[in-house]
């Protein structure tokens, strides 16, 4: 998941559970007629007693697929993602794997597959190795300058918080090792360094936190190599080198015209044509150093055994599973999708189902989490609260105003979309591995892939069904 990018600030998020309730409106209209007409209505309104009768039939087609969902082959699928390729960063060869993993997974179920290819913006990527080559994890900003195919080898000079005053003579021709913190921004801080002669910049984190800091530099550009790095590897090289006036090499590099890629499958209905298109979306790609097991090979997973499940079924809709790259630089691979379809398209476009940390097994994440822009129920919000229902899903379903996931992408172009996301209730708080090396495999539940499985498998049918 990308870091929330949505212009409504946390004061101004409505929130609001959907209750489990005996009223299904909204169910009742799917399964009589296959189309959606009005959202059922909101906890607090009355509905009539005839309406709160749930048809048989819908929990039969539920089981058709609920009892298939399989929730060995999702995390067998996770494990692949994670163990087998890793981090699959935006615009690296792991990356590229996991889209072909993707792609041969779906073109085994029988899916005509598309891949979408797109450029992304030029990566800055590079590493940090200690004299007695001990290697020191290091996110490199975008805006950073680059080295020498070598590196730069040189002294630290510890440059306290990056202020004017912390810089002195000596650190002209070193690399200034920064703290976080002090209410300078990180770009002030390089521009104090580079004002002191300084040849590079590692700027260190100010709290605990596994992964190393990705500083940003606002958009801007500097002339030497920055880096990022956690706490303790700040503390180290304080103690170790620049008291022992030891010397590190910083090595950056530019990556120029990078790819990234979607995976798309469509399943038609066999008669008649312009259906209306439901849209099931995953991001695939990870952030550096986290192998993305819940963000996102958890959503992935659920999304190709939905595809899996739905491969055959009788459907009066167009049903497309869209795989994403990119998502985590600014959804940039869902961006890309809907820029590519035609108004047309966009106007048969009812509905986006996308997942997104939804295997974790933190156990404070107790609720699925239903993220709108708006933080207004809609056709997604609704099918899903109505399978809720009718299936007896475990946990508490919320809706929550909220972006930073791939269905802003969709809303943004007049969609009605969700994100499928697991949090705590109340604080809505995300699993603390999230973002961090420690986003493993060991971390995902198996029970709750299947449970949002099942859930949005159970929603997706009833809003396509034929």
């Amino acid at each position: 998941m990308k870091a929330n990018t949505s212009c409504s600030g946390i004061k101004n998020r409505e929130v609001f559970v959907l209750k489990k309730r005996s009223a299904v409106l909204f169910s009742t209209i799917l399964v009589t007629s296959g189309l959606y007409f009005a959202p059922a209505p909101l906890p607090g309104q009355s509905v009539d007693a005839a309406q709160t009768e749930v048809n048989p039939s819908s929990k039969a087609f539920d089981q058709k697929v609920i009892a298939r969902i399989n929730a060995e082959r999702m995390y067998q699928d996770v494990y692949h993602l994670t163990e087998t390729i890793g981090p699959r960063v935006t615009g690296t060869e792991e990356e590229q794997q996991a889209a072909e993993y993707i792609k041969q997974v779906l073109a085994s179920y029988g899916y005509k597959v598309e891949t979408q290819e797109f450029s992304i913006p030029d990566k800055m990527v590079g590493d940090l190795h200690t004299s007695d080559q001990q290697e020191v994890l290091v996110n490199i900003p975008a805006g950073s300058g680059d080295t020498p195919a070598a590196g730069i080898t040189a002294q630290v000079f510890d440059g306290g918080f990056g202020r004017e005053a912390d810089f002195t003579a000596e650190a002209a021709g070193k690399i200034a090792l920064i703290s976080r913190g002090e209410g300078l921004a990180f770009k002030q801080k390089v521009d104090n360094a580079l004002a002191a002669g300084a040849i590079g910049v590692l700027i260190y984190n100010n709290v605990d936190q596994p992964g190393p800091l990705n500083p940003s530099l606002g958009g801007g550009e500097v002339a030497i190599p920055v880096g990022g790095i956690t706490k303790e590897s700040g503390e180290v090289l304080l103690k170790d080198i620049v008291a022992q006036n030891k010397t590190i090499t910083l090595n950056v590099k530019r990556i120029a015209n990078a790819k990234s890629q979607n995976i798309v499958a469509t399943r038609k209905p066999q008669k008649g044509k312009d259906h209306e298109i439901v849209h099931v979306s995953a991001h695939f790609d990870s952030v550096p150093f986290a192998k993305g097991a819940s963000d996102n090979a958890s959503g992935t997973a659920v999304a190709l055994e939905l595809a899996r499940v739905l491969k055959s079924y009788p459907i009066d809709k167009e049903l497309r599973f869209v795989f994403v790259g990119a998502e985590e630089i600014g959804l940039v691979g869902s961006q890309h999708y809907v820029s590519q379809l035609s108004e047309e398209e966009i106007g048969r476009s009812i509905a986006n189902f996308n997942m997104d940390m939804v295997g974790t097994s933190w156990e404070n994440a107790t609720a699925i989490y239903m993220n709108t822009l708006d933080g207004k129920a809609n056709i997604v919000t609704e099918a899903a609260q109505a399978a809720a229902e009718r299936i007896g899903t475990p946990s508490e379903l919320i809706v929550y105003q909220r972006g930073a996931s791939d269905h802003v992408s969709f809303y943004d172009a007049g969609i009605p979309a969700v994100n499928f996301i697991r949090r705590e209730p109340g604080t809505a708080a995300l699993e603390p591995y999230y973002h961090t090396p420690l986003d493993t495999i060991e971390h995902v539940s198996a029970e709750r892939l299947k449970e949002v499985g099942d859930l949005v498998g159970a929603a997706v049918y009833s809003v396509v069904r034929k």
